[in-house]
């Protein structure tokens, strides 16, 4: 049997990436849900059950730099059309090792029905949820089974620190690497993690099945 995505999500979550070369691997989907491009240094990751080599054609065909290819715009669009799928955004993939012990924030197990947990309940399985005042903390299993995570601070308390305690309580929970998905451009976010000692491992965009 070869290389699985999740092989390469674990190797990675232990310091251990595909060799910077410039190539790109193509593996089969982990779930009919999901399909994507993840990006490291100078190696991109396609988890598709499309035929390969249309992958490595399609790439081939376009006029980029190698290394940036399959985040090319041209290329993702080939991709949503080929699959018939619809995709969001392009996401920093940082990840974070478990912590010993109980989180140091009070929070609480619910299953409120929040938007987040909501959100959460389509693209993840066995979603659990957890709040305290003014904030929510949602981890549930993602893309080829990775534990994921991600939080939500009302207006009215940020800028506390809340989002880190939230990110940093995340980890006691886990008892495992935790995985975290955030859009470049939420700088506040991408802060909040890295405080709470998840590392960037890489660029992620998925294409989710229609409906």
């Amino acid at each position: 049997m070869g290389q699985t995505l999740r092989d390469i999500l674990d190797a990675a979550a232990r310091g251990g990436f595909p060799s910077a070369d410039g190539r790109t691997t193509v593996v089969p989907q982990p779930c009919d849900r999901d399909a994507g491009v993840l990006a490291f240094t100078g190696h991109s990751v396609v988890f598709t059950d499309e035929d390969p080599r249309w992958v490595y054609d399609t790439l081939a065909a376009l006029d980029c730099d190698v290394l940036a290819a399959t985040m090319n715009p041209l290329f993702l669009a080939a991709f949503l059309e080929r699959t018939g799928r619809t995709a969001e955004t392009i996401d920093a993939v940082l990840v974070g090792p478990p912590l010993p012990g109980g989180p140091r924030l009070d929070l609480r197990e619910t299953d409120v029905a929040h938007p987040r947990v909501a959100y959460a309940r389509t693209r993840r399985d066995e979603v659990r949820a957890w709040v305290t005042e003014g904030a929510v903390l949602v981890m549930g299993r993602g893309v080829a089974g990775r534990l994921e995570v991600s939080v939500e601070v009302e207006e009215g308390v940020r800028h506390r620190g809340l989002g880190r305690a939230l990110a940093e309580a995340a980890r006691h929970l886990a008892g495992e690497p935790l995985w975290a998905q955030v859009a470049p451009g939420n700088a506040r976010s991408a802060r909040a993690f890295q405080a709470a000692g998840y590392r960037q491992v890489g660029a992620e965009v998925l294409l989710r099945a229609r409906g």
